[in-house]
């Protein structure tokens, strides 16, 4: 293509990489585009865009091709020369796919989403669209949440895309060889756990803007929508290659998933709701996979991927098979954050034979007592002993990761994030200089507090762009030794975010408001632009503090309340209250606190 010489970065848009796919369209039934609404590299970093592009791909009636969010200077030529965005691997116009589902993994990626749909010249509203349009689908973390998304998807999966895909592909299969339309296909689907086809329910508000009812206008329209989750991990299909991306991605190192969800239920994690129970795949299941994944790639990195890999089972037997594979080949081990109460020095010591890099861990908050309140069962001694035996096993690069504006949140414990980080920094060159590698590299970033759907913190109000504005710069001039560097989150970012993440449908009119005066890529603090978002609530009627600001009642009827998680609201609101009172639960493996996980029959709540 001409255009790709007036682009950077032409390489993300030519397809052809090495374990990429590529078929004979006329051979398949179905054309699948896994559409993910950022560009090339972030995409090319996530797992399960790797898993489901193979799960799809195995099927010989099946073509699934991906597609990203082109970057600006692609996106200019395509209008320019009025050409369709494409899928990558043969380069046919998204409108002529049969599916094209995006995968939510971020509020802020909402408006590529609708830029993606007019630039394939579809319709961005569903209403919009015939039975010669691709169906519009949409799963991922984002879609415990789908209303600000429900005018635009034909349908959203919630749970877990390897359980029922099949299925549905097999009966789309069916209706397209019969002639039948897709309406009739979204009438049966919505008969199988996990669909929620949004057309088929109306929503009204009361006086106040609150939710007062959702009504079905199908006979077939369930009330309740229940996720649907894998519980036999090692049967699990999981792919022995990965597609190697022609430029370097955010992420570039082969991926092991080692365990789904997360024992430990700290109060603002969505992901440590959402995905319960814990369900771990054995170690033998794992060496297994990563001997094929090293072969099959070449990467020179193998990431351990979980929510929180130090709370596997087996660690340390699993790390030390793993070791002598990756020794072998000369392949770095990295696992993501750490708790540091779980950290040891045995464990840090072998991972870094192969190459050592930096730490990175999340104490979250600044104090014992607001640890406390989000659930984080950490103390600073066991901070302080964790980061202690870092540095002597000659680590001198730390990040750690903090949260403002947490329910509770005084500015003690603001200045506590600027206290804990001095105590380890003193720490650190207190220690005799035979146990020290260098100056000390000790990064402090903090985020700005997101109440997201399915938390105990749901109900919680956000802090204002004032309030956490304020904060950075009191936590900016209480730390003040030079090798303690301080980054943290742009506000604005986080407060829409919050309006996104707790939004009903009428935010939809925001992000489409938003769409028409150009906002893309909104994730990008270079692109994200405040005061065009501010024109899009006024000209939708939309109020940031209704949605971010206000504290909820626990009686409010919320826009999320007809999916099923699994983890019932009344041990959500158990927590809420635990955290008023800074009252800790233990860990699914200590105690089982009855959150209604084991209804799915699996996991960690079966261990016993």
């Amino acid at each position: 293509m001409e255009i790709l010489k007036k682009v950077d970065k032409p390489a993300r848009y030519i397809g052809g990489e090495l374990n990429s796919y590529n078929k004979n369209l006329d051979e398949i039934s179905i054309h699948f585009a896994f559409a993910f609404p950022d560009v090339y590299e972030v995409a090319m970093s996530h797992l399960g865009m790797h898993i489901l592009y193979q799960f799809l791909n195995r099927r010989q009636d099946t073509f699934c091709e991906r597609v990203f969010a082109p970057w600006i200077d692609m996106e200019e030529q395509l209008r320019k020369n009025k050409i369709e965005l494409f899928g990558l691997e043969s380069k046919t116009p998204l409108s002529k796919f049969d599916f094209i589902g995006f995968t939510l993994q971020y509020e802020m990626s909402y408006t590529n989403i609708l830029n993606m749909l007019e630039l394939s010249n579809i319709p961005v509203f569903a209403q919009d669209r015939t039975n010669e349009h691709p169906l519009i689908i949409a799963g991922g973390p984002c879609v415990y949440n789908p209303e600000p998304l429900a005018p635009f998807i034909d349908f959203f999966y919630i749970g877990e895309g390897e359980v029922l895909l099949d299925e549905i592909l097999d009966l789309y299969k069916q209706y397209k060889n019969k002639g039948k339309t897709k309406e009739q296909f979204l009438e049966t689907i919505l008969s199988i756990d996990g669909i929620y086809v949004p057309k088929y329910y109306q929503v009204t508000y009361n006086e106040d803007g609150t939710i007062k009812d959702r009504i079905n206008i199908h006979e077939k329209a369930k009330n309740i929508i229940n996720k649907v989750v894998v519980t036999d991990m090692d049967e699990l299909y999981y792919p022995t290659t990965q597609v190697i991306p022609w430029i370097q991605s955010v992420f570039d190192r082969v991926t092991l998933e080692v365990f789904r969800g997360c024992l430990r239920g700290c109060r603002f994690c969505q992901a440590g709701m959402i995905y319960r129970p814990v369900r771990e795949k054995s170690k033998e299941t794992l060496i297994k996979y990563a001997k094929e994944l090293i072969e099959n790639t070449g990467y020179e990195e193998i990431s351990l991927a979980s929510l929180s890999t130090s709370d596997y089972k087996e660690l340390e037997v699993f790390i030390d098979k793993l070791l002598e594979i990756c020794s072998e080949n000369m392949v770095n081990i990295s696992l993501p954050s750490l708790r540091i109460d779980k950290f040891s020095l045995d464990l840090m010591q072998k991972i870094q034979e192969v190459r050592k890099s930096s730490l990175t861990f999340a104490p979250e908050a600044g104090t014992k007592r607001l640890r406390d309140v989000i659930n984080k069962n950490i103390s600073e001694q066991e901070i302080l002993d964790g980061c202690k035996l870092a540095f002597s096993g000659g680590f001198n690069r730390v990040k750690l990761y903090f949260m403002l504006g947490l329910p509770t949140e005084t500015i003690e414990d603001v200045y506590g994030i600027a206290n804990l980080s001095e105590d380890i920094a003193r720490m650190y060159y207190g220690l005799d200089k035979s146990e020290r590698t260098g100056s000390l590299n000790l990064v402090v970033s903090t985020s700005c507090f997101v109440p997201k759907a399915f938390t105990p913190f749901q109900w919680e109000a956000q802090d204002t762009t004032e309030e956490f504005i304020k904060k950075h710069i009191l936590l900016k001039n209480a730390i003040k030794r030079k090798s303690i560097k301080y980054n943290h989150h742009d506000a604005k970012t986080s407060i829409l975010e919050a309006v996104i993440a707790r939004g009903d449908r009428r935010v939809a009119n925001l992000i489409y408001e938003a769409h028409k005066l150009g906002c893309k890529f909104d994730g990008w603090s270079e692109h994200f632009n405040a005061e065009l978002w501010q024109e899009a609530s006024r000209k939708s009627n939309v109020n940031f503090a209704f949605y971010a600001h206000r504290k909820r009642d626990y009686n409010e009827n919320l826009p999320w309340d007809f999916i099923n998680i699994g983890v019932r609201k009344q041990f959500l609101i158990q927590e809420s209250k635990k955290a008023q009172q800074a009252v800790t639960t233990p860990q699914c493996r200590d105690k089982c606190s009855a959150c209604g996980a084991n209804r799915f029959n699996g996991g960690v709540c079966y261990e016993n």
